[in-house]
């Protein structure tokens, strides 16, 4: 029996150009260069989150002097928060060292580095059936598909290349395409049907499936070397890079033994099971540091990044 399928050529697509934006370059973070900062974190009392802060920059820093493995999961969230600069910072600084995306994430990066404002208003939208039906951003994004197959390239890295290779003077605000210019491994996880551009006509399945998994095989690798050292950061992914990451642990493991005694860490605005879970506990059960850390991504990542610079830097 064959069920009826809905025809994605009917669809009306919409311009980029008349789109209303919730995030533009100039609402993005400014970077700030702490003077006393190290100060500020040594005063913060020895106990609870404030304790598992300065424990978790130590890890980090301690993870960039033995030259282990720095890796960043983003959710979305994180993009959409504006703050993409402070992230570019610290991947100049070596403070990144892998990028791990799900598909939203490397569309607000894509949307963000080609046009400079990223975020529709999904309400209003939706109400209209206009939701992810910007034209440009599901050319650019699924033709990145046959870039990759063509050139044997993860999803991840063929997007970095297509926005860095572009004229588009916003290609600096890119995470994907800086990643490209430092040689950082930068892997995007796809789930079909979860992403806007997967609505288009022009969508490759097959090609992207394909991608996608070949930057799964990346981070898998990446996970091997993370042991004895290195630190794993999952920001706002609730779902997909929890999933992805334990996944990818697993078989490294299987494939090169013990790999422990490392940190991760969870920030994001509530508590969430999988995160919790897949991140803070089960990897570190044995061996190894699980922190987690509930606020708001505009105000906790900054923080973080200024830690960091000033305890470096001391």
């Amino acid at each position: 029996m064959n069920f009826p399928e809905i025809d994605l050529k009917k669809i009306k697509t919409i311009s980029i150009n008349t789109r209303k934006s919730k995030v533009e370059i100039g609402n993005l973070v400014k970077l700030w260069e702490p003077k006393n900062f190290s100060g500020f974190l040594n005063s913060l009392p020895k106990i609870l989150k404030a304790s598992d802060f300065n424990l978790l920059i130590d890890k980090i820093i301690s993870a960039r002097k033995k030259g282990k493995p720095l890796v960043w999961m983003l959710g979305a969230h994180v993009i959409k928060c504006g703050l993409s600069p402070v992230l570019i910072d610290l991947m100049n600084k070596r403070l990144i060292t892998g990028l791990v995306f799900n598909g939203a994430g490397a569309i607000h990066d894509l949307e963000l580095g080609l046009w400079g404002k990223t975020s529709e208003d999904v309400a209003e939208s939706l109400e209209t059936g206009k939701f992810g039906m910007v034209r440009e951003t599901a050319s650019e994004f699924n033709s990145t598909s046959i870039l990759a197959a063509k050139e044997n390239l993860g999803l991840g890295q063929a997007l970095g290349k297509k926005i860095a290779s572009g004229k588009s003077s916003y290609k600096k605000y890119s995470l994907l395409a800086n990643a490209h210019r430092l040689k950082i491994p930068a892997t995007v996880h796809i789930a079909i049907g979860t992403d806007i551009v997967h609505q288009h006509p022009n969508f490759y399945p097959a090609l992207s499936g394909e991608a996608s998994f070949k930057d799964f095989k990346i981070l898998c690798e990446e996970m091997a070397k993370i042991k004895n050292g290195g630190v794993v950061l999952n920001v706002g992914s609730a779902v997909i890079l929890p999933e992805v990451f334990l996944k990818a642990l697993s078989v490294a493991r299987n494939i090169y033994g013990k790999v422990d005694n490392f940190t991760t860490a969870n920030f994001d605005m509530l508590p969430q099971y999988r995160p919790m879970t897949n991140v803070v506990t089960r990897p570190v059960l044995k061996k190894g540091l699980g922190l987690n850390f509930v606020g708001h991504h505009e105000i906790m990542i900054p923080f973080l990044a200024a830690g960091i610079k000033a305890k470096l830097n001391k």
